[in-house]
């Protein structure tokens, strides 16, 4: 029987190899490719390339990259380990600016490695490895709660909208915006799902609409400018799409073409969640203002998907990878512990 994309976990540890193991999405749907990254290049380009992507599966692979970068740390002075750990984490978190889940894991393991130094070298060590574990499996416990707590905002045949993937291919299990239509499947209500397309990089037909209809679910994969033509329409119910960064006010940066699906939904009276688990959330951003937004290669838009480039070799591309929607167009976050409505700067404050 061929694989899906079921049978391969999306980011995980081989501690034995010494390697970090995932998906390499970037050939996704065509080819399901398992990868063994061991160095720290390999790693960062990995998480700057898309091949390992989705904000808490970018802070599993941190989390266990920089466990493999201590590892390999053949030394015995602590002074000389921290400093070398701290490159290595540096380094790494120059791979992505927006997704605060990189920082965060990696800021987690360095807190960790600061604790234990003064027992030496090999009990750092050990207890990275416990925690980068930890990580991975905090993430998984926390989509499945988020999955339950945005299931109780649905009903059976109720019509869903996604954009880009919040699924499994982004978390370690179930995903975030998907974790609902997961357990919805799971427990036969019928969901009716649009999944966007997601340009440029097509995040949403590649991977989405694949890993959905794999589960047996009915999806329908629309063009990112089709979405308020089907909101108008009334097919869809609710919207759920996952996120980067939110900041203490409630602006939320995700995947670019967010923001006017906000939009839309605000204008048709479709209720907009947004799936966040609490590592999303950042204490030191007080506004959208405050939220970094990388922009990536041209090629991506003129030339990725195209036997010669599309457009004429004159033309300047502008290519953000996010946007921020403002907090007014949410209706409420989904987090792993409970469901947060406006106003946002008091309901997020609750769960920091």
């Amino acid at each position: 029987m061929e694989k899906t994309i079921f049978d391969v976990p999306t980011v995980t540890l081989d501690d034995d190899s010494s390697s970090l193991l995932i998906i390499d999405q970037t050939l996704l749907p065509g080819e399901l490719k398992q990868i063994a990254l061991k160095e720290q290049p390999a790693i960062h380009e990995a998480i700057y390339k898309l091949r390992v992507r989705g904000a808490p599966a970018i802070g599993v692979a941190a989390a266990h990259g920089i466990y493999l970068a201590a590892k390999a740390l053949d030394m015995d002075d602590t002074a000389d380990f921290a400093a070398e750990f701290l490159k290595a984490r540096d380094y790494l978190k120059s791979s992505r600016p927006t997704a605060v889940n990189l920082a965060w894991a990696l800021e987690r393991m360095t807190r960790v490695m600061l604790e234990k130094l003064d027992e030496g070298v090999p009990a750092v060590k050990a207890a990275l490895l416990k925690e980068t574990l930890e990580i991975q499996r905090e993430d998984e416990e926390t989509c499945r709660a988020i999955g339950e707590y945005g299931l109780s905002l649905l009903k059976p045949g109720d019509g869903l909208l996604t954009h880009c993937n919040a699924g499994q291919l982004a978390t370690s299990r179930y995903g975030t915006a998907t974790a609902p239509m997961y357990l919805g499947h799971e427990r036969g209500y019928g969901f009716h799902i649009f999944c966007d397309e997601t340009r440029p990089l097509l995040q949403g037909a590649r991977l989405t609409a694949t890993e959905l209809s794999s589960a047996g679910m009915d999806v329908t994969l629309i063009c990112d400018n089709m979405a308020a033509t089907v909101l108008k329409k009334g097919l869809v119910d609710a919207i759920f799409v996952g996120c980067d960064r939110v900041a203490m006010n409630g602006d939320t940066a995700n995947k670019i073409g967010t923001m006017p699906l906000a939009i839309a939904a605000k204008r048709f009276g479709v209720p907009f969640y947004v799936c966040a688990p609490t590592s999303t959330i950042d204490p030191d951003t007080a506004t959208g203002d405050g939220i970094v937004i990388e922009e990536r290669p041209a090629e991506e838009v003129s030339d990725m998907w195209y036997r010669e480039r599309m457009t004429g070799d004159r033309v300047k591309v502008f290519n953000p990878a996010f946007d921020v929607t403002d907090a007014e167009l949410i209706t409420a976050f989904v987090t792993e512990k409970g469901i947060l409505k406006p106003p946002f700067d008091i309901s997020l404050a609750t769960v920091k």
